[in-house]
């Protein structure tokens, strides 16, 4: 079977052919293909202005990104085989790094699939389909996941904006086995109480591993304070670290309960206390009440979601360090962190630098990170670099 062609305009190839899997609706040649003849999430051949292939895509026409490769072959099968080799390949490396399945199992294009996230509970899979591409092969993914993974249940977590943009339903559902009363994870040696149904993204956040391992490196008698601390993923380990005390703010009631209880998971809720406020309102009554902190964790939501939000993001990120640099200790740490891909690494250094110097504070950078391994980065895809975090050692000026 040859599924039907949509043709780019002359010179619109070239990003194809550098390895990226992105195909915009105003690079589609829409006089030899017309958008309004395809169907959300039916299968195509891409082909360039002279009409070489470029691969297999599936497509929405109603999408700003209007088509998504994924083969650079023509008429791809996309059945349950297609999914348990690629799926087969992203679970090859994670085993490699993880000795236990707690971690990203697949991320998007990085892997291959691209429209689709799953992070991997133990025996429980959190699925993220945000394409209509995916959506609607949904029942040969599932079944590659059972054969190969053998889960106890699945969850679909279809609670995101994404969905809406591409018409579908943004209602969460168990679609396989049972939910767990209690869903507990391991990171870093530390126990975490997860909440797909109710929580952020997939339920968890794995992509600071690595930084949150460090801060739990240098936390032994200092006083932490973890500011959007969700579910206390950063405040935990440094309290089984030996911090002397950690303070977790967070908005939601919801995310601070589940907080507090993994506290007395990990046995050291006499060292934790949990205060429900805005960040930026608790910064600034914290520096009326001349508290200060040795360490402080900024890791707040995506702030920039469009790139025409940018102005008012990069702003509220300014003000976020401005405020705690000025509630941390001669001496402190302040590990301050972006998850917006549209405030690059150099924004977020810039705004360091900028804060340090308006409140006369000399700032270095002693390391910096990134996302984890199980969020690998495709180098033809700078969109799957998002995460940037800078450890800053903060003291008196020169």
């Amino acid at each position: 079977m040859s599924y039907p062609d949509l043709y780019l305009k002359k010179n619109e190839d070239k990003r194809l052919r550098k390895g990226h899997l992105w195909v915009f609706s105003n690079e589609v040649d829409t006089k030899r293909s017309t958008l309004d003849q395809f169907t959300a999430g039916e299968l195509v051949n891409v082909k360039s202005d002279d009409g070489k292939i470029l691969g297999t895509a599936y497509i929405n026409p109603q999408t700003l990104i209007c088509a998504r490769l994924l083969s650079r072959k023509a008429n791809l099968k996309c059945g349950a085989n297609f999914f348990k080799e690629r799926l087969t390949t992203a679970l090859t490396l994670r085993e490699k790094i993880f000795p236990k399945p707690f971690y990203r199992l697949v991320f998007s294009e990085s892997d291959g699939l691209p429209g689709l996230v799953i992070d991997r509970f133990g025996d429980v899979l959190s699925l993220q389909i945000t394409t209509a591409g995916i959506e609607i092969r949904k029942d040969a993914l599932l079944a590659a996941l059972i054969e190969l993974l053998t889960p106890t249940a699945i969850i679909l977590k279809n609670d995101n904006g994404q969905r809406q943009l591409e018409g579908l339903s943004q209602e969460s559902e168990v679609v396989y086995g049972q939910l767990p009363e209690n869903l507990i994870i391991e990171e870093n040696g530390a126990k975490f109480k997860v909440d797909i149904l109710e929580g952020q993204k997939t339920g968890w956040f794995y992509d600071h591993r690595s930084s949150r391992a460090q801060l739990a490196s240098f936390s032994k008698d200092q006083r932490v304070l973890d500011l959007f601390s969700y579910t206390g993923a950063w405040g935990v380990p440094a309290a089984i670290a030996g911090a002397s005390e950690v303070t977790c703010v967070d908005a939601s009631e919801g995310a601070l309960a589940i907080a507090q209880e993994n506290a007395h998971l990990n046995q050291v809720a006499d060292k934790m206390q949990f205060v429900r406020s805005d960040v930026f309102e608790f910064l600034k009554q914290a520096r009326l009440d001349n508290q200060v902190y040795d360490i402080i964790v900024l890791d707040p939501p995506a702030l920039i979601k469009r790139k025409k939000d940018f102005k008012l993001g990069y702003e509220a990120y300014r003000r976020l360090n401005h405020l705690a640099l000025q509630v941390l200790s001669k001496n402190g740490i302040l590990i301050s962190a972006s998850c917006s891909f549209h405030l690059s690494r150099e924004n977020l250094h810039e705004i360091l630098r900028s804060s340090g110097r308006h409140i006369d504070r000399h700032l270095v950078f002693f390391a910096s990170g990134g996302q984890g391994p199980d969020h690998p980065i495709d180098p033809a895809s700078p969109e799957s670099e998002y995460l940037k975090t800078f450890f800053c050692s903060v003291s008196s000026s020169l």
